[in-house]
Protein backbone atom coordinates (compact mmCIF):
# COMPACT_ATOMS: atom_id res chain seq x y z
CA UNK A 1 0.00 0.00 0.00
CA UNK A 2 1.71 3.38 -1.27
CA UNK A 3 1.19 6.27 0.46
CA UNK A 4 -1.07 8.74 -1.66
CA UNK A 5 -1.43 12.01 0.31
CA UNK A 6 0.57 14.46 1.27
CA UNK A 7 1.64 16.68 3.54
CA UNK A 8 -0.49 19.04 3.57
CA UNK A 9 -3.49 16.68 3.00
CA UNK A 10 -2.71 15.00 5.79
CA UNK A 11 -2.09 17.81 8.27
CA UNK A 12 -5.53 18.94 6.88
CA UNK A 13 -7.34 16.06 7.84
CA UNK A 14 -5.59 15.32 10.66
CA UNK A 15 -6.79 18.90 12.09
CA UNK A 16 -10.25 18.54 10.46
CA UNK A 17 -10.53 14.66 11.94
CA UNK A 18 -9.78 15.77 15.90
CA UNK A 19 -12.41 18.51 15.58
CA UNK A 20 -14.78 16.38 14.09
CA UNK A 21 -14.17 13.25 16.77
CA UNK A 22 -14.23 16.31 19.56
CA UNK A 23 -17.79 17.90 18.12
CA UNK A 24 -19.40 14.16 17.40
CA UNK A 25 -18.05 12.40 20.57
CA UNK A 26 -18.24 15.46 22.97
CA UNK A 27 -20.29 18.48 22.19
CA UNK A 28 -23.48 17.10 19.99
CA UNK A 29 -25.64 14.14 20.91
CA UNK A 30 -27.99 11.86 18.92
CA UNK A 31 -27.08 9.75 15.57
CA UNK A 32 -25.71 12.91 14.08
CA UNK A 33 -23.16 13.19 16.59
CA UNK A 34 -22.20 9.19 15.86
CA UNK A 35 -21.59 10.23 12.46
CA UNK A 36 -19.81 13.31 12.49
CA UNK A 37 -18.06 11.14 14.74
CA UNK A 38 -17.28 8.22 13.12
CA UNK A 39 -16.04 10.36 9.73
CA UNK A 40 -13.70 12.43 11.97
CA UNK A 41 -11.97 9.57 13.09
CA UNK A 42 -12.01 8.33 9.76
CA UNK A 43 -10.10 11.36 8.73
CA UNK A 44 -7.22 10.98 11.55
CA UNK A 45 -7.11 7.23 10.48
CA UNK A 46 -6.24 8.46 7.08
CA UNK A 47 -4.03 11.49 7.97
CA UNK A 48 -2.09 8.88 10.30
CA UNK A 49 -1.73 6.06 7.16
CA UNK A 50 -0.80 8.72 4.41
CA UNK A 51 -3.00 6.93 2.28
CA UNK A 52 -6.98 7.47 1.63
CA UNK A 53 -8.97 4.82 -0.54
CA UNK A 54 -11.09 6.80 -1.96
CA UNK A 55 -8.18 7.79 -3.60
CA UNK A 56 -7.37 4.94 -5.47
CA UNK A 57 -10.48 3.95 -8.10
CA UNK A 58 -9.98 7.67 -9.12
CA UNK A 59 -6.25 7.60 -9.82
CA UNK A 60 -5.68 10.59 -7.12
CA UNK A 61 -2.75 11.19 -5.35
CA UNK A 62 -1.61 14.42 -3.43
CA UNK A 63 1.81 13.26 -2.86
CA UNK A 64 5.06 15.15 -4.78
CA UNK A 65 6.88 12.80 -6.68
Amino acid sequence: MRRNMGTVDRAARFIIGIVMMVVGFGVMSGAGAIAVGVIGAVFFATSVIGWCPLYVPFRFNTQKK
